[in-house]
């Protein structure tokens, strides 16, 4: 097949995003790159939704590749549980990932639902290392998160607070702002508006607000009987710290209280429940965003069958 631009699948959690991707890389000799910020630790499955059961018939196709652990999927499983994975290594690898795929003559598709990773991918940022101010984070450790977000909001244009929704990433956050102050060379590197945006055609999974809410709690519930709690036992016993737990959030902070005993299991199953329905709900924001931001998405209904989807998705692409 002919080289096609980037193809880029997003979605609330829960859409069917990932079964999309697959179909479409199928149709496109396409191999896939995972834009979601938790998808890259080992060991965090059922919490991050991996469903690698859904990418079978990619790995198939792709079952030359005898190098890779999944083959034709990327940037899944790449670094240990209770690393800080951040923007910076995402940009680096997403770039590395995609000259490998080019080389070897395949298309590309980008699937996530991170907005901040995805955006910044289609944008072509280039983000410069941004190294640990131990001095900085002690003396923020006494503010709270709406301090921390509206000294934020005096050092940039936040669009949403969905990636600094924690005391850590807010830090994290402002501390970078300060190293980009303090650097102009590095904040021209992050100026969205000097970079070279990538050419993609943008799929936008489109789906009910009440059907998402019904599949999310379904979700939660089969992953709860699936071992979530179990998983987050087994992360703590390797030695992953509990903080470092929380502070990936959603599943890993409400299981992870409850495993510690300060929350019971139905306080946790409806604090998560109503955390991952807020979440979903801020990716819309954010997808929707993005549009006025100058990216075009084509908008999918959730529910055609995987022929309809097909006849929608191709010609977008000029196939």
């Amino acid at each position: 097949m002919s080289r096609l631009p980037l193809i880029t699948i997003v979605g609330p959690t829960a859409s069917g995003k990932t079964q999309r991707a697959v179909s479409l890389a199928l149709a496109t000799d396409s191999e896939i790159l995972s834009g979601d910020s938790r998808q890259v630790y080992r060991g965090m499955d059922l919490g991050t939704g991996k469903d690698l059961d859904d990418y079978a018939p990619l790995f198939s196709k792709y079952s030359h590749l005898t190098d890779m652990q999944y083959p034709g999927l990327h940037l899944v499983d790449i670094c240990e549980a209770g690393e800080k994975y951040n923007l910076h290594r995402f940009l680096r690898d997403f770039q590395e990932a995609e000259n490998v795929i080019r080389q070897r003559g395949n298309n590309v598709l980008l699937c996530g639902g991170t907005g901040m990773y995805v955006e910044a991918a289609l944008a072509g940022l280039a983000l410069p290392e941004v190294p640990e101010d131990r001095e900085f984070r002690d003396a923020m450790q006494s503010k709270t998160l709406t301090e921390l977000h509206e000294e934020l909001a005096r050092l940039k244009k936040l669009h949403n607070v969905t990636d600094v929704d924690t005391h850590q990433r807010a830090v994290r956050a402002l501390e970078i702002e300060r190293y980009y102050q303090a650097h102009p060379e590095a904040s021209e590197l992050a100026d969205r508006s000097k970079a070279t945006p990538r050419e993609s055609v943008i799929f936008l999974i489109d789906i009910p607000r009440e059907e998402r809410r019904r599949r999310i709690t379904e979700r939660l519930k089969a992953r709860l009987d699936a071992g979530m709690t179990d998983e987050v036992e087994a992360l703590l016993k390797q030695g992953v710290s509990a903080e470092n737990l929380i502070y990936y959030g959603l599943e890993y902070k409400f299981v992870t209280l409850h495993v510690l005993g300060q929350l019971s299991k139905d306080e946790m199953f409806r604090g998560l429940e109503t955390a991952i329905h807020q979440f979903a709900k801020r990716q819309m924001t954010w997808w929707r965003g993005m549009e006025r931001r100058g990216f075009t998405l084509h908008p999918i209904a959730y529910n055609l069958s995987e022929s309809d989807f097909l006849a929608e998705a191709l010609p977008l692409l000029g196939l």
